[in-house]
């Protein structure tokens, strides 16, 4: 409770005429006690004569009753609020004024006049009372009238701009704030003087003719005042600068922001860019973010000074917003920073720099400052270092026009950390653009560059991985190149997606392509390639498959296809893979049906191979299972019936059909790696072939030669037959002596010239290497040393022998 000195102006304070009194002595004893006192307390007079005071009040207020008496001892009064207690015990609020009631030569009294406060909202406030509050208040007030105009503020007001009270009376606040919006604000008040309705806390930001470069924000409220009659009289408002509030909350604003917008991406420049459009214009009119070169091509941060005889260290512009139309393009602009200058200073100190004003060389500061828009004077930098795992990336320059307040600390902190925030996501972007370029790499290496030239298939692939970041996945495709003009076409994939997939796969893929040059069936190419697998997880190789690893070799799938161009027969097995389509040159559709044999490295029983012999112009559609099961309601017929309808589809060329499939069954993000080979068949024309039996007997030979020769003039390959002759000299003299059955001789004209020789033996030729004395055994090292290749491949009746020639004429 407040305490006063009495005084002349204390009557006003309540109304005397409705006080109780109470006649105390001078140690605070009642020994006076009327009727209205009766009323108030609840006691008769018998139970409060004689009762100290402080029986009368609240246990809180009774211990003050020995501090009110010392102060009216020493001031001659006192008065304020007290808590009386009832008989009842029941807590009253009374308004107390003590009094002297000394008589002259007698005991020292008190008068004690007290006024419930039930009713009432406190004290009665004088006018001098009511300045002194508004004088002194933090709070800037003004009165308008009804037409708006001033007719009273505080002193305080005058700290917002406008001038002094004296100096408002009879204007508005468009003749006092002319940059304030005060149509804005005036029409909150003819609201409030339409409605009665009061309105609170209206913000407003703007520029105060006292501060014009800064952005200042403030708080209004506004009520209506009105006479004895309830007509409005005008408005009663207050004003409450609210400018480091509004500046944190654009601060946090900002933040948020920042970690909302920059680093949707892994591209480095975008996200630089992504940089620059936040702050731009909402805390800098221009931002330049300049980067090393090494980081936008993903390498560790180098700076790389330039050639220049003075040092200076070019970076490339990966970010540009300005308020006067500049935008970035990508990181394509070289910008070279003079040696000594700010940005240079960043780089190699790792600290920020601040200038309120850029002076006359502002060039020194970024030759290439990026334009502010309009505003005559120099304007506001700040240049801060891209920092990321305690390397430096870069710098990122600000800019503020010169119509604008100067950057200041603050301003330096929250740039630091917005480039700070940045900063980590440019690192990763760059460590991404590193490791996504290693994958590539790696994934280039893997799968072929371009499906090798042959005459035996047209072909087309198309590969789409499951995990786009990387590009990697453990499907893959290959055609291989065998003897006598055939080719082998392979489908596989291994579990799991990303770089360990891909390492697997390309491991499968090197051992495929090893045993193919093996010339063995299908069946046992994957009855190897089981082995191999099996033995790696045996040897531990490949993750176990409770280690929950990413990708393994155990499981994955193969299909291996035999295409002979001469008699149209083609040959597969398949493991843990599906069947290829068939398109016939009439449009039919179907599936092999082609034994399934276990996935690799699964165990189970043996595989087995399917032939059957394809009409020239069909189309062989090879793929993975990703292609078929990208659908959620997935069911392996109704993965067949999409890709039928897929292939149902009319294209121009090979490639396009390809690609038509995948667009139509695969989604941009496909749930697994897919994979797609189409082959179209062709057919050697008899007339590129030739074939002779031979009987086991050494004359043969020569006749083999002459026949040759012939047919080699025939082709127009006579600067051949000489080389030609020996080589079937050599291989059917072979057959003759060391194996048994019938012999064929065989040439093929395709993109080489090929010599087959084919006998009932079983046995595998090798070269020897005879000594000078010698009379034999260089029979296949001469053979090895005319040709580009030779070999062996076994079939069911016997083997072949075969060498090939290359065609050096084009044409041909």
């Amino acid at each position: 409770m407040g305490s006063h000195d009495v005084g002349d102006g204390a009557r006003r304070w309540f109304d005397v005429a409705d006080a109780v009194p109470l006649l105390l002595d001078a140690r605070g004893v009642v020994t006076s006690w009327t009727r209205d006192a009766e009323r108030l307390f609840g006691y008769v007079a018998a139970e409060a004569v004689g009762k100290d005071l402080a029986g009368l009040l609240t246990v809180g207020d009774a211990t003050r009753v020995p501090d009110v008496l010392e102060l009216c001892r020493r001031s001659g009064g006192w008065a304020g609020l007290l808590s009386a207690r009832r008989k009842d015990q029941h807590p009253v609020p009374v308004m107390a004024r003590f009094t002297s009631a000394d008589e002259p030569g007698g005991p020292g009294r008190w008068l004690v006049l007290v006024n419930e406060m039930g009713g009432a909202h406190g004290w009665s406030m004088s006018r001098s009372v009511l300045e002194q509050m508004v004088a002194g208040s933090p709070i800037g007030i003004a009165i308008v009238d009804t037409d708006l105009r001033f007719v009273w503020s505080n002193e305080t007001l005058a700290q917002f701009g406008g001038g002094a009270p004296e100096s408002r009376l009879g204007l508005r606040l468009a003749d006092v704030q002319p940059g304030f919006d005060a149509d804005a604000v005036e029409a909150r008040m003819r609201q409030v003087l339409e409605t009665g309705e009061p309105v609170v806390g209206y913000e407003h930001v703007g520029r105060l003719r006292a501060a014009p470069f800064r952005e200042t924000a403030h708080m209004l409220s506004f009520t209506r005042l009105d006479d004895d009659r309830h007509r409005p009289m005008g408005v009663y408002y207050t004003v409450v600068d609210i400018t480091d509030r509004h500046r944190a909350r654009q601060r946090l604003a900002l933040l948020d922001r920042a970690g909302r917008h920059i680093g949707r991406s892994l591209d480095t420049a975008r996200t630089a860019q992504e940089l620059a459009d936040v702050v731009v214009p909402g805390f800098a009119d221009a931002v330049a973010v300049d980067l090393l070169e090494s980081v936008l091509r993903g390498a560790e941060p180098v700076v790389e000074r330039a050639e220049a005889p003075d040092g200076s260290v070019a970076l490339r512009r990966a970010g540009l917003r300005s308020a006067g139309g500049g935008v970035g393009d990508g990181g394509t602009a070289v910008v070279s920073h003079p040696a000594g200058s700010p940005a240079v200073g960043c780089l190699t100190t790792g600290l920020a720099w601040r200038a309120e004003r850029l002076g006359p060389d502002a060039a020194d500061v970024n030759p290439y400052l990026p334009p502010v828009g309009a505003g005559a004077g120099p304007p506001s930098a700040l240049i801060v270092p891209v920092r990321a795992r305690g390397a430096t990336l870069g710098v990122t320059t600000f800019l503020r026009r010169s119509t604008q307040e100067p950057f200041d600390e603050d301003d330096l902190t929250l740039a630091e950390d917005l480039v700070s925030r940045a900063a980590v996501c440019l690192d990763n972007a760059r460590r991404y653009t590193r490791e996504r370029d290693a994958a590539l790499v790696l994934q280039r290496s893997l799968l072929p560059h371009r499906l090798p030239e042959q005459e035996a298939v047209e072909v087309a692939a198309c590969y789409r991985p499951a995990d786009t970041l990387t590009g990697l996945g453990g499907d893959w495709y290959d055609l291989i190149p065998l003897s006598g003009a055939r080719v082998a076409l392979v489908v596989g994939e291994v579990q799991g997606h990303g770089i360990d997939a891909a390492a697997a796969m390309g491991r499968l893929r090197t051992a495929v392509r090893t045993l193919a040059a093996l010339e063995l069936p299908p069946d046992e190419v994957l009855a190897h390639l089981d082995d191999l697998v099996s033995r790696a997880q045996e040897d531990g190789e490949a993750p176990e498959e409770d280690d929950g690893g990413p990708a393994r070799a155990v499981g994955a799938g193969c299909l291996y296809v035999v295409y002979d161009p001469v008699d149209g027969r083609c040959a597969m097995a398949a493991a843990g893979h599906p069947a290829p389509a068939v398109v016939l040159p009439d449009g039919t559709i179907s599936f092999v049906d082609l034994p399934q044999g276990p996935p690799l490295g699964a165990g189970g029983p043996p595989f087995e191979s399917a032939e059957l012999v394809l009409p020239e112009g069909s189309t062989l559609a090879l793929h993975t299972d990703g292609l078929l099961s990208q659908s959620e309601q997935w069911t392996p017929e109704a993965g067949r019936e999409r890709l039928v309808r897929a292939l149902t589809a009319r294209a121009d060329s090979l490639d396009l059909r390809c690609r038509t499939v995948i667009d139509a069954l695969v989604p941009d993000r496909p749930r697994d790696d897919v994979a797609l080979l189409m082959a179209r068949t062709r057919r050697l024309s008899p007339d590129r072939v030739a074939q002779w039996e031979l009987p086991a007997d050494p004359a043969a030979v020569a006749e083999a030669r002459k026949a040759a020769a012939r047919r080699l003039a025939d082709w127009d390959l006579a600067e051949l037959a000489f080389t030609t002759e020996l080589v079937v000299s050599e291989l059917v003299t072979n057959a003759i002596r060391y194996a048994t059955g019938p012999i064929r001789l065989r040439l093929i004209r395709e993109r080489a010239l090929v010599c087959e020789v084919h006998d009932g033996g079983a046995t595998t030729p090798h070269v020897r290497h005879p000594r000078t004395t010698d009379e034999g055994g260089r029979g296949l090292l001469l053979v090895s040393q005319v040709t580009r290749r030779w070999g062996t491949r076994f079939v069911p009746d016997g083997k072949i022998i075969w060498a090939e020639q290359s065609l050096t004429d084009p044409e041909v």
